[in-house]
């Protein structure tokens, strides 16, 4: 039987996607759910079945050899389990476990959402070409994956480059991970319109209140808005700064719905690393955009599920 392809999952804390994805990185089958992130694991677990159902129903089922899954987390691989910090009703979910039942037995790699996104983008997207590199996704979390010495590096239990919950202010708002001051906790959309909303922004006539319309309202000007803005974007840099020192990455990419926002995000990121990043090695780090877009966490979650394959010839995985 030919298995070509190999089945993916991004699982968030607001949606569940799937995918069939081939050698190449091409996505031939879709499906998604919204994820049902406060109720119970088992009604979790029912969404992410779900999608598995539309994918097993696609007659090139039959062609997959694996499964992928790129999870919110904290994942741990060793295990198979999943505790995403936005989703409470999972903890210690035997997620891998319960997804081979789902697909008959196949094999299932489980990585953190941001390592899959630094898969994909280390791949086919931004950070193609750099050995050492931070790909992070800037959306209702923070997440993280890293690229060293030209590969993947998880970590042990699939979670290395989890940038989100470094603590950039050590008396911060208490973060749901139990610590404080995560760059999370400043820099996620929600948190950045948590603050806009605290410090006297109003939203329009739509009364929309997500961090997408504070971006609107920066850019129009508003500065409250500006500065939710700018306060992200330094948490983000000394994050960011924190990381290259520590392993020396040349480029740090950002995606994530937070990340659409363009120069809102970019210029003040931009000069606030200056100001964190002063050794001499890491002064040359760039920041840019990705390039995978809202794809990225399932075609990394494919190129983990492809390095299952003795032919494996994902870049980088």
């Amino acid at each position: 039987m030919q298995t070509d392809l190999v089945a993916a999952l991004d699982i968030g804390g607001t949606k569940i996607a799937g995918a069939l994805v081939d050698a190449h990185g091409s996505i031939l089958v879709r499906a998604q759910r919204a994820t049902p992130a406060q109720e119970d694991g088992d009604t979790i677990m029912r969404a992410v079945a779900e999608v598995l159902g539309d994918l097993t129903g696609s007659p090139l089922w039959a062609r997959a050899g694996a499964v992928g899954i790129g999870s919110a987390g904290p994942v741990n691989a060793a295990t198979g389990t999943v505790s995403p910090v936005n989703v409470p009703g999972w903890r210690d979910f035997p997620l891998v476990e319960r997804v081979r039942a789902v697909t008959g037995g196949l094999p299932v790699e489980l990585i953190g959402d941001g390592v899959a996104i630094a898969a994909a983008e280390h791949w086919q997207g931004a950070a193609r070409g750099h050995d050492n590199a931070l790909c992070m996704v800037v959306s209702t979390g923070v997440g993280g994956g890293l690229i060293l010495n030209g590969r993947l590096h998880p970590g042990p239990t699939g979670n290395a480059g989890h940038i989100g919950h470094i603590s950039v202010d050590l008396d911060g708002d208490l973060c749901p991970c139990g610590s404080r001051g995560c760059v999370e906790r400043i820099a996620s959309g929600p948190n950045i319109a948590r603050r806009a909303l605290v410090n006297g922004w109003r939203p329009g006539p739509d009364g929309d209140a997500s961090a997408a319309a504070v971006a609107a309202a920066a850019r129009a000007g508003d500065p409250v808005a500006v500065a939710s803005f700018e306060r992200a974007a330094q948490a983000l840099a000394a994050g960011i700064a924190a990381t290259a020192t520590l392993v020396e990455i040349d480029v740090a990419v950002i995606g994530g719905g937070v990340g659409k926002a363009g120069d809102i995000l970019f210029e003040p990121l931009r000069k606030a690393l200056a100001d964190y990043a002063t050794l001499s090695f890491v002064q040359g780090l760039t920041v840019t955009p990705a390039q995978m877009g809202t794809d990225a966490g399932l075609v990394g979650a494919a190129a983990a599920a492809l390095a299952l394959r003795p032919d494996a010839t994902a870049a980088g995985v």
